[in-house]
């Protein structure tokens, strides 16, 4: 089902076909901002882009189809399995699909790195984001770690390149792939010099009378250790969690109980108008991802603005930089959140740093240009850019703890 002119050069440009998330427009997280951000500044450009794009139905009547959106080809592929097996079924008939196409992979994620090796010996060259160690997470079984650990192993020795999105994620696979593979490449982001303030009306909100966490609620998240934390007295202002809860999850029951009568749960929001305004007015941003590279919610708060309290790790530090506030446990998250309630002029120096930093590592033209240079060099089949010389990784500056 080749569209027409995929496998063509455009000029200089080769096709490029981007597996691994939902699809575009981006509507569910980091990966397919990415995917829509970088498949429309590489069609622009003159590369002919597809992205497969995830649509679960009852029942399968017709396995792909095509669209165009923005210049760039899309791929539906339906599916009628449900949760993670819809997941691994997607990526085997994308992968399956690519591996008959004249274009380079790049591949977000390895989740399904056990159908990699079709694409090489198909002879596609593969470009792949390793996201984060997801094997290390402690949400999953055993089982499901092995088989992660294992697609770790696969996705690093089938692609040809990898790119990692941290420092400390490049380290790591330094141990599985020779340095001279791997481009360190972090995530993107926006700047937001204003937001509406209507949102926060819709939630019982006003500027600066809140905290906000905006991420899945998951115990690498560090979700509960923050609710309790904030729970543990009366504050005169408010905690949001943003994220979805699910009355069958354990752990999110135990979120849910934990909370006091200061803490909303506004669910799962994706309308970036509203994710926006809550960043841009909250009193501080509270970070507790200890599991990961350059977390996209972090990057997003930064060029917010945000003040930034976030769990004491190297990956934290590093994208947050040496201005902003660090916790260790419950106890110095509290003496954080009661440090950004007591020092508020404390803040403002914060809040600028974290405009600087985000401005001068987390810029979408520079991300997307340095990818687009790693899919050159793998067309051309010439030596990849030189990286930038890294930055040394500092435990995240100063804490009221």
């Amino acid at each position: 089902m080749n569209a027409p002119g995929l496998g063509t050069a455009v000029g200089a440009r080769p096709a490029v076909a981007i597996l691994g998330t939902r699809g575009v427009p981006a509507a569910h997280g980091g990966f397919e901002t990415l995917a829509e951000r970088l498949a429309l500044h590489l069609a622009r450009r003159g590369w002919p882009v597809t992205v497969y794009c995830q649509h679960e139905v009852e029942r399968v009547t017709r396995r792909f189809e095509i669209s165009q959106w923005r210049g760039v080809e899309r791929v539906h592929v339906a599916v009628s399995q449900k949760g993670p097996a819809a997941t691994l079924a997607f990526d085997a008939h994308c992968t399956l699909h690519a591996a008959r196409r004249n274009a380079i992979c790049l591949v977000l994620g390895y989740n399904g790195a056990v159908f990699l090796p079709l694409l090489r010996l198909r002879g596609r060259k593969v470009l792949t984001n390793m996201d984060g160690i997801e094997w290390r997470r402690p949400k999953w079984n055993g089982a499901v770690r092995s088989y992660f650990w294992v697609s770790e192993w696969i996705a690093a020795w089938t692609s040809h390149r990898l790119i990692a999105d941290h420092p400390a994620i490049a380290d790591h696979l330094a141990t599985r792939r020779p340095r001279r593979s791997i481009a360190t490449i972090p995530y993107g982001g926006d700047p937001v010099e204003k937001a509406s303030t209507a949102p926060l009306a819709a939630l019982g909100l006003v500027p600066d009378g809140y905290f906000v966490s905006i991420a899945r609620i998951e115990p690498d998240n560090t979700i509960l250790p923050i609710v309790r934390a904030f729970s543990r007295r009366r504050r005169g202002m408010r905690l949001v969690v943003v994220g979805q809860l699910d009355a069958g999850n354990a752990y999110h029951r135990a979120v849910r109980a934990a909370a006091g009568d200061e803490v909303l749960f506004p669910g799962a929001i994706y309308d970036p108008v509203t994710v926006q305004a809550l960043r841009f007015h909250a009193r501080a941003y509270l970070h507790g991802h200890t599991v990961g590279g350059t977390n996209p919610s972090l990057v997003e708060s930064l060029w917010a603005g945000n003040a930034v309290i976030a769990h004491a790790n190297l990956y934290n530090a590093w994208t947050a930089g040496p201005a902003q506030f660090a916790f260790h446990d419950e106890d110095g998250l509290e003496a954080a959140i009661e440090h950004a309630l007591h020092h508020p002029e404390q803040l403002g120096p914060a809040r600028e740093a974290a405009r600087r930093q985000a401005a001068l590592h987390f810029e979408w033209g520079d991300v997307l240009a340095r990818y687009e240079a790693e899919l050159l060099a793998l067309a051309t089949g010439t030596d990849p850019p030189v990286a930038a010389e890294r930055q040394p990784m500092a435990r995240t500056g100063h804490a009221a703890e």
